[in-house]
């Protein structure tokens, strides 16, 4: 109605029963703040629509007036003070009665609305008023937040930026992984460095457009918030379904010691990793697309603190489905594996008595690696609850942001063959490495025997200690040991 209506002079207010509209022409430059207040008397009262007090449950009353704000042709956002909204009761609060700020849902039951209080922050209730706040949640632990619940104002900027710095710096690193494999064909010719290409393809599709998001967003275009959450969505499961395959690998490379010729492994492994995904978000467009939206909705029961938009699941059972199930079944998958190689490890060490402190370094960074790999540092979000939910949501946000900062950490920076052909080809001067220098031919000639589809094309060991070398060294960068010890 606001938007629509012309008027001459400076404000206009109309009132009606349980309605009160006021319209303000404001001159941007000398605007200094607004406040907005509503007196009325128990005779203007008209009874609510029972679907209004009662769509999240029948225990829930309306015990204020809906408030509302907006502005024309605008959009609010990164405040620095926050927009605070006092609700007088329209009942005394008795002792006992709980109290709860919440929005108007449109997208709630089937379209019809309800209440939701995602994102919204109840403050100072006494027995006459409360004062609310919504928020949303831009950290990057919304995407597995299995809890789905607000954090104060304080926690959620702190945890939003250390996402935006985490994300960011994984896609830089990310970039240069992608980049230093796909230039140097000897880096890619076995599979594990085939199955990491994948990976951090998609943990870089991943980090940009959780970084993205919230800009896309800001366009509240409907068409333009589903593609952006369903293609956010995407890149999370196919982040996950290549770190289920990396662990596929490893078993097959581990449990099945002896070679296995498996045909066009690789471009198996590629339909899964990227068809799966897509096959999950194609049948929850297909379903029901509202099931992603955004976060914070112009049409809201109480004035939003301002921040900035989040395009992502908003229905719990797609999310709860298709995410946390989905991510659950990865990691405990995931998990077997990794038990498996640390047996492996142990056994290896067993029959090693005289193993010096530098060969467990080594083992430790094999594990380290391999933790990465499996994405297994995402476990703590489905323990993010209770009084520790704070702490889990900071290391997991931590941990997860800067998982492609530390796949280039083990798999280029610590990788010696990697480091041999930046020095081939990227340095200059004292630091470049010669061309035909033994290191770099013994790589040229090492790396056409694995030209094949072979699982274990490294070695024809069928022993479990000399597998498990293998995965470590391939985890931890000792590239020429492969090639020595073939």
């Amino acid at each position: 109605m606001g938007a629509n209506m012309n008027f001459q002079g400076d404000s206009v207010n109309l009132t009606a029963p349980s309605l009160a509209l006021s319209m303000i022409n404001v001159d941007t430059d000398e605007f200094s703040g607004l406040t907005f207040g509503v007196s009325f008397s128990s005779s203007n009262l008209v009874p609510k629509d029972p679907l209004t007090t009662t769509a999240i449950h029948s225990s829930w009353i309306l015990n204020s007036y809906i408030v509302s704000a907006s502005i024309n042709d605008s959009y609010v956002n990164n405040l620095k003070d926050p927009v605070v909204v006092t609700h007088r009761h329209k009942n005394p609060k008795q002792p006992g009665d709980r109290v709860q700020c919440m929005f108007w849902d449109f997208q709630n039951n089937g379209g019809q609305g309800g209440w939701n209080s995602t994102g919204c922050e109840t403050q100072s209730i006494s027995p006459d008023q409360t004062i609310c706040f919504c928020d949303h949640l831009t950290h990057f632990a919304v995407l597995l937040d299995v809890s789905r619940a607000p954090v104060s104002e304080a926690d959620n900027q702190i945890l939003t930026l250390i996402s935006y710095l985490g994300c960011g710096i994984s896609s830089i690193f990310l970039g240069i992984t992608l980049l230093t494999y796909l230039a140097f064909e000897q880096l890619r010719r076995d599979h594990p460095s085939k199955i990491l290409i994948n990976l951090s393809a998609a943990l870089l599709g991943m980090s940009m457009l959780f970084l993205l998001d919230s800009w896309l967003s800001s366009f509240f275009n409907y068409g333009l918030c589903i593609a952006t959450a369903a293609t956010l969505h995407y890149f999370l499961l196919a982040s996950f379904t290549w770190m289920g395959l990396e662990a596929v690998h490893m078993y097959l490379a581990l449990v099945k010691v002896f070679n296995i010729y498996i045909p066009s492994y690789i471009l198996k492994f590629c339909v899964a990793g990227w068809g799966i995904p897509l096959v999950i978000v194609s049948l929850v467009l297909a379903i029901d697309k509202d099931a992603y939206g955004n976060a914070v909705r112009k049409e809201s029961a109480v004035v939003l603190q301002s921040t900035d938009p989040f395009c992502w699941l908003q229905n719990d059972v797609f999310f709860y489905v298709t995410v946390v199930a989905f991510v659950l079944l990865i990691l405990l998958c995931n998990v077997s594996v990794f038990i498996v190689v640390l047996i492996q490890i142990r056994q290896m060490r067993a029959n090693k008595p005289s193993a010096n402190s530098r060969s467990t370094l080594n083992d430790l960074r094999a594990v380290a690696s391999l933790t990465v790999l499996l994405g297994l540092t995402w476990s703590m979000g489905f323990f993010s609850f209770g009084p520790a939910r704070v702490v889990l949501m900071y290391l997991f946000s931590i941990f997860n942001t800067l998982q492609g900062f530390f796949v280039f950490l083990f798999h280029c920076l610590m990788k010696e063959n990697v480091r041999e052909q930046w020095r081939i080809h990227w340095c200059c001067g004292c630091f470049r490495l010669n061309d035909y220098s033994d290191w770099s031919r013994s790589v040229s000639v090492g790396g056409h025997c694995k030209k094949n589809n072979l699982v274990n094309s490294d070695s024809v060991a069928s022993d479990n200690t000399s597998t498990i070398r293998k995965v470590s060294d391939s985890s931890t960068g000792s590239g020429p040991k492969h090639h020595q010890g073939a």
